[in-house]
């Protein structure tokens, strides 16, 4: 059996978000959780399903750095076992400097809180 394609890999573009108006509604009006690496701002969303967004300023980094911390939380909430119990919601992450310095493992752990504490509160 031959390995699946990188395109069945991906997030489904509906669940990302990609209008700026979602983001201020998100940012305006929606709840946040911090850690150490990021803040996630959560809103509900008609949508029907979970959507996912991430923002990072230039404070972070470099376009580098900056980019390398998106496609990691991406990974991450494309692997979580959170996605699928997630209410329809919109969740923005958003990097804070120190993300900058961490390594994979300690980052991933911190969303997967993040995304634990979302799933734990709705219930």
């Amino acid at each position: 059996m031959p390995p699946p394609s990188p395109v069945e890999e991906r997030l489904p573009r509906p669940e990302l978000l990609r209008q700026s108006a979602d983001y201020r509604t998100c940012y305006k009006g929606g709840a946040r959780r911090h850690g150490p690496f990021a803040v996630l701002h959560i809103h509900p969303n008609a949508s029907g399903r979970p959507r996912l967004g991430i923002t990072a300023s230039r404070k972070v980094g470099g376009a580098v750095v900056r980019n390398r911390l998106k496609r990691w939380t991406r990974e991450c909430y494309r692997r979580s076992g959170w996605r699928r119990q997630l209410a329809p919601l919109d969740l923005v992450v958003h990097f804070k400097p120190e993300a900058a310095a961490a390594g994979f493992v300690e980052f991933r752990a911190e969303l997967e809180r993040l995304l634990g504490d979302v799933v734990r509160r709705q219930r």
